[in-house]
């Protein structure tokens, strides 16, 4: 990667690892709070967590094309400004419809999709694969950091505290676009050749949309029981947390990392697979296994090891499926499908933790992960079977 594409690279997973972060701070607290925020039951927590998905979705489409016609900056500026004003909403008050609207407002700032056809335009093709690997390890970084310092602001300043940090790290992004973000010469933008034919192309972007649904479904159903099963059955107080979290992530990482440096099209695909069994085999061990710090661990480890590697690689293959004129939108359609299962992941999961307790959300979420194998497995079946002989 040249020295400009390194720093683009950098810059934009900043930008995404400080908004991400503003959205994943909450993840580790809000169920905590079922008896603590006015008119709040399981089933509107788990709308509260998931909530912001359903309005990422439904604007993640049209903000990807709006950046095609007026250009990414001024559409992902607008939409950190929204995402801050949400955190601010959702600080103002103690009840849970608040606390939902703020987080709906957070969402309808839908610039995933903008952000990652911006580094899309500011990188070689070759180097596309390193560039969205490293926006994707930034949100797993979020994610890790975030479940460390979402428990540290609940315990010092309230969930309050933890949205008015998720503005101010909006407020971040912005001024960092703006300053350190190159602008992308439209003259100089990389010219791709066409990959396959139409037919293969929406193919692979849709099964690509729809795996980025399943695991963001999984995870956002997962968030509504895992801490509830820390504090409940393992009996550790919210704001230690993090002493789980940061070494089962840290461990994940690990693990995945020299599979990412290494990357390669047909192993990442089988790969692919090897991930989704992970998160399967992490959700029926926290189904099954006894209320036990390491047997809980591990499980966790094994799910997050899935998680953060489908993550780093699902945008890169979008990219790179995606024609050149239409990355906007192709990657907006990736993002409804990440957020839109974030929201229905929130939902589904703090209803079946109402009606089967936490456990039943982990026996349901290994469900998923088998059905979601079996998708993916005759997706690649059609591909290989309609490739050329």
């Amino acid at each position: 990667m040249s020295r400009g594409e390194v720093q683009t690279a950098l810059a934009l997973a900043a930008v995404f690892f400080m908004r991400m972060m503003g959205l994943f701070m909450v993840l580790p607290v809000l169920a905590l709070y079922v008896e603590h925020l006015e008119a709040a039951t399981p089933l509107l927590i788990g709308c509260a967590l998931g909530i912001y998905g359903l309005t990422q979705a439904s604007l993640q489409i049209a903000f990807g094309k709006w950046s095609d016609r007026i250009g990414r900056r001024p559409v992902i500026t607008v939409g950190l400004a929204i995402f801050a004003f949400g955190g601010l909403v959702a600080a103002a008050s103690d009840h849970i419809y608040a606390v939902i609207l703020g987080r709906a407002l957070q969402g309808a700032g839908a610039i995933s999709g903008a952000t990652l056809a911006l580094a899309a335009d500011l990188t070689r093709p070759a180097q596309r694969t390193k560039t969205m690997a490293i926006i994707g390890m930034s949100i797993g970084a979020a994610f890790t950091i975030s479940f460390l310092v979402g428990p540290l602001l609940d315990a010092w300043f309230g969930l309050r505290g933890v949205f008015i940090g998720g503005a101010v790290l909006g407020l971040g992004a912005l001024a960092l676009l703006w300053l350190v973000v190159p602008v992308p010469d439209a003259a100089a933008l990389p010219v791709e050749a066409p990959r396959g034919d139409g037919r293969d192309t929406t193919r692979e972007l849709w099964h690509l949309q729809t795996g980025v649904f399943f695991l963001h479904m999984i995870l956002a159903a997962s968030f509504v029981s895992i801490p509830v099963l820390l504090a409940g059955e393992l009996g550790i107080a919210k704001d230690q947390h993090f002493e789980i979290y940061i070494p089962v992530l840290a461990l994940s990482v690990l693990f995945i990392w020299p599979l990412l440096r290494s990357s390669r099209e047909q192993m990442d695909r089988r790969l692919f697979a090897g991930a989704i069994v992970c998160l399967g085999i992490g959700e029926a061990l926290l189904w099954t296994l006894p209320a036990e710090l390491y047997a809980i661990g591990i499980a966790l480890t094994i799910f997050f090891t899935g998680f953060n590697y489908l993550e780093a690689l699902l945008p890169s293959w979008i990219s790179r499926a995606a024609p050149s004129a239409q990355k906007g939108s192709a990657l907006g359609a990736y993002a409804t499908g990440q957020f839109l299962g974030t929201f229905i992941g929130g939902l589904a999961g703090g209803a079946l933790a109402g009606y089967a307790g936490s456990r039943g959300v982990f026996a349901a979420a290994a469900l998923l992960c088998a059905g979601w194998l079996f998708y993916s497995l005759r997706q690649t079946a059609l591909r290989a079977a309609d490739a050329p002989a």
